[in-house]
């Protein structure tokens, strides 16, 4: 999932505290640059304690990255209001501005986790890979359920999408948008190049589902 931080939730125990620590260092470090001594210093316990949860570097790796899941879907899909907007198409736009709101800060504090790692690993280690394509799909498949309800009720303009879209298709454009405006973010050294392409995004989606401005 893109752009997350850390929901207040009771005292953690080790392994919270070392996929809380692999998430923030690799999103700040990258997964290649992030060392097990690393993340258990952040952690503050023993590499003992980091071996009795995971076999490994990679087996915290596809733990975090479903932990990652897990904390989108509360933060971006259940917790804020606007998840309760009745049309659909206004929880989508919304969903949208949403998105572009969390870009603040370094690119740290506002880029993917999986997304970061799985550009380093989606050939190295096909275990990372696979736990940072479930997360990925997780958020599409999720937003698609919105994006499904809007083209009921509202229809889309032919004209603009070319002919037939599917739900999860556009959810999938979604996702590549923001992951591209991360990545666009982290050369730019600045958060508003990603803002803007976020900002296209919606004028598109909100031109698709035949409204004339994006907003």
């Amino acid at each position: 999932m893109n752009a997350i931080r850390n929901i207040p939730a009771g005292k953690p125990n080790a392994r919270a505290k070392l996929l809380d620590a692999a998430i923030k260092l690799v999103r700040q470090n990258g997964f290649s640059a992030t060392s097990v001594d690393q993340i258990c210093t952040e952690a503050k316990v023993t590499k003992g304690a980091f071996f009795h949860h995971f076999a490994s570097k990679e087996a915290l790796g596809a733990a975090a990255a479903g932990a990652w899941t897990e904390r989108a879907e509360q933060l971006i899909f259940t917790l804020p209001d606007w998840t309760r907007m009745h049309d659909p198409l206004d929880r989508l736009l919304t969903h949208i501005d949403f998105r572009a709101a969390m870009i603040e800060g370094s690119a740290e504090d506002f880029t993917c986790f999986v997304g970061t790692m799985v550009q380093e690993s989606f050939a190295s280690s096909d275990i990372l890979r696979a736990a940072s394509d479930a997360s990925l799909t997780a958020y599409a498949e999720r937003l698609a359920e919105d994006i499904e309800a809007a083209i009921d009720q509202h229809g889309i303009v032919n004209d603009i999408a070319g002919g037939d879209i599917s739900a999860l298709s556009l959810a999938y454009h979604v996702q590549a948008v923001l992951q591209g405006a991360f990545i666009l973010a982290k050369a730019k050294g600045s958060p508003e190049i990603a803002r803007d392409n976020i900002r296209h995004l919606k004028h598109y989606v909100s031109l698709l589902f035949g409204k004339e401005k994006g907003s």
